[in-house]
């Protein structure tokens, strides 16, 4: 017997009066900031206030019945559960990387950046694999789980198992991106440490998944969904009316183009960005220098902070500038090897900022390098090319086989629906990402009008925040030392171009903190998720069948949430170490769910012959491959591989898009084998919708 579906107007009213609410609270922020409110406060009541909602609707939620607990009960709305996947997507690569991508990289990169367009790209046309070939027909089987399809389809225990171990390292990487992201804006709302930032988010996390599972995510994301839209769409309709007159930022923001495309060729042309360009070349021949001969420049530089403190201390000097330079110091490297690794990283930063325009593309070019220039323009030009749509490509398919998204389309009530969700999760994902550019261009010409030529005594205070926090995020140094503020100074994150964009328009701080809000809501709606898709790997999938769940099945629940809440609590500490950027720890995890789902998840479903070993080689082939490709493209960049022949020509590609090598991997395995055994038993039906 099937569930009833929720009543519809109880929904409705609860969604409207929640929107009602959020608008009231950010009127009265204003107001409260207009009449003295210390931005001290503003920013931990938007973390508190907003957890706590998230919370409360967790705890309503909560559940010990299985169905509910992992498909909510198979009773969610398409228009709903349409909202939620958007913000189970709307990941904090999304909503804080995805403009900073677009900012730095332009539309179409360089070859060794393969441009924030490929990212909206990817991730948009890989709906449409969602729509058109997979999830129709995995909601057809009435699972709870992706790793279920292949114990479904396949039979025998390892198709399971290895899906399983699969969903469990996509989402683990996923889920620290993710984590590290809600680390940087609680840290930024509340002016604690970083890793104190993350443990104050992670609450929040736990306290929408521990208790109810998917349907306490289900609705918490619908409600992130709104914060986090009315979050990104005030600050860029605000710039497009600040510049434009217009709030319709994705209509009028082209009108920018040609304008940032004159600036740049004045940038080329200046004087003072050319003494810029030279102070850091300097600064890279310096770091080439000491890496000549590393032990013994990190000894004099040991030796020179050491007798800087004593005469620090004879002089009797203030205690802070003793402290000043205990922590220099102390923040030298611990030894040779740690030396080489960060002058390496500085050398090569110092370059890339030595570029022209602080290393950054033409915004509006069509690929770096030209196709009828010299050979080198001409093979710059094709790897650039080539680098874009290998991104495109792993997204796409990545898009298509995350477990995570995928298990959003068990909680529908019908195939039907299913397909409907699809379509109004495209809708609401498209509302955002057609402004994601628009803000990128927006944010560009302001940073190019309003803080280049600033006397450097006149920046506005966040400059001064920012890098206190963390100085690789934001950070403006005077460089030529002519006291004014040059474009080839100013250093920004990808992670914080979204954060800054309201100070930088001018508007008021609780508007900051509501984008930090909007933030904090898309990390942890994707956090919910994955984590709840880890649990599940590890207990209902792992252990399914075995005499521990066999006497109670409710007690998948019981452990699910513990195994939820010890992978958190690990996510957390790798989270401390800041392993990578967030885009890039989130495109190495759709690399990786595409090496290892796509072809059997594709091959399973349409082609009847596909057999349960096959499957379980292809998966593995695909996961090693596309980790050995990415493990030798971290090494070539370190410079610890040869760089000659054939793996010279593979490692044009970037790491983070191994995909394009471990999907053909798996594709032709998977084919060999299933081949090979077509004679030796009979062969498992394709599935339906």
């Amino acid at each position: 017997m099937s569930r009833p579906s929720w009543p519809g107007w109880r929904v409705h009213r609860a969604v409207a009066l929640f929107v009602l609410g959020l608008l009231l609270f950010l009127a009265l922020m204003i107001g409260a900031e207009r009449a003295g409110l210390s931005r001290a406060w503003i920013g931990p009541v938007f973390l508190f206030l907003s957890v706590m909602a998230y919370a409360v609707i967790g705890i309503y939620g909560r559940t010990t019945d299985p169905d509910e607990f992992y498909v909510a009960g198979r009773r969610i709305p398409a228009f709903y559960n349409g909202m939620a996947t958007a913000a189970d997507w709307m990941s904090a690569a999304s909503f804080l990387s995805l403009s900073g991508a677009l900012y730095l990289q332009g539309f179409s990169g360089t070859a060794s950046q393969a441009g924030g367009l490929a990212y909206v790209l990817g991730w948009t046309g890989g709906f449409c694999l969602v729509a058109l070939l997979i999830a129709p027909r995995l909601r057809a089987m009435n699972l709870y789980t992706v790793p279920d399809f292949f114990a479904e389809r396949f039979g025998g225990r390892w198709p399971r198992l290895i899906a399983a171990l699969g969903a469990v390292v996509c989402s683990f990487i996923y889920v620290v991106a993710q984590i590290y992201g809600v680390g940087l804006i609680a840290s930024r709302l509340t002016g604690v440490q970083f890793e104190i930032g993350i443990l104050l988010g992670l609450g929040g996390v736990l306290l929408c998944s521990f208790l109810g599972g998917m349907r306490a995510v289900t609705w918490t994301q619908v409600a992130q969904y709104l914060v986090l839209l009315m979050a990104f769409l005030i600050p860029v309709s605000w710039l497009a009316y600040k510049q434009l007159g217009s709030p319709v930022a994705p209509v009028v923001y082209g009108t920018q183009l040609p304008k940032i495309a004159a600036l740049e060729d004045q940038l080329l042309n200046s004087p003072a960005e050319e003494e810029v360009r030279a102070a850091y070349r300097r600064q890279a021949r310096e770091y080439t220098e000491r890496l000549r001969d590393p032990a013994e420049a990190l000894e004099r530089d040991r030796a020179r902070l050491e007798e800087r403190v004593r005469m620090l201390k004879a002089q009797g000097v203030d205690i802070s500038l003793v402290m000043l330079a205990r922590r220099e110091l102390a923040a030298l490297p611990r030894d040779e090897e740690a030396a080489v690794l960060r002058w390496t990283r500085a050398r090569d930063e110092a370059l890339e900022r030595g570029a022209p325009l602080g290393g950054l593309p033409r915004h509006g070019q069509a690929y770096e390098g030209d196709p009828h220039g010299t050979p080198g323009d001409r093979a710059t030009f094709e790897n650039a090319r080539l680098n874009f749509m290998a991104l495109m490509f792993c997204l796409m398919l990545g898009t298509a086989s995350l477990p995570h998204l995928l298990t959003r389309f068990y909680t529908t009530s019908s195939v039907a629906e299913t397909r409907n969700s699809v379509a109004w999760s495209l809708f609401f994902i498209a509302l955002l990402y057609l402004s994601t550019p628009a803000l990128a261009v927006l944010v560009k010409y302001e940073v190019m009008t309003t803080l280049v030529g600033l006397p450097f005594d006149k920046l506005p205070p966040w400059i001064a925040q920012w890098s206190w926090l963390d100085s690789s995020l934001v950070s403006v140094t005077d460089m030529n030392a002519d006291g004014v503020v040059q474009f080839g100074e100013i250093r920004l994150g990808p992670d914080v171009i979204m954060l800054t964009t309201p100070e930088l328009g001018g508007l008021p701080y609780a508007i900051s903190g509501l984008v930090a809000a909007g933030g904090l809501a898309a990390a942890l709606s994707t956090a919910d998720s994955l984590l709840l898709t880890i649990s599940n790997a590890l207990v209902h999938d792992s252990l399914a069948g075995t005499r521990v769940l066999a006497k109670d099945p409710s007690s998948q629940v019981v452990f699910s949430k513990f195994a939820l809440l010890a992978t958190a609590m690990l996510a957390a500490a790798v989270a401390a170490f800041k392993p990578a950027e967030i885009l890039a720890l989130v495109t190495a995890a759709f690399s990786l769910a595409a090496s290892i789902f796509f072809a059997p998840l594709v091959l399973g479903i349409f082609w009847r012959r596909t057999s349960g070993p096959a499957v379980v080689a292809g998966m593995v082939t695909g996961a090693v491959v596309s980790l050995a490709f990415m493990v030798a493209g971290y090494a070539h960049a370190r410079g610890w591989v040869p760089t000659a022949g054939w793996l010279r020509q593979l490692l044009v590609i970037q790491p983070v898009s191994a995909g394009v090598f471990g999907v053909p991997a798996a594709v032709v395995v998977i084919l060999a084998m299933s081949w090979w055994a077509r004679s030796r038993g009979p062969v498992t039906p394709a599935v339906s919708s």
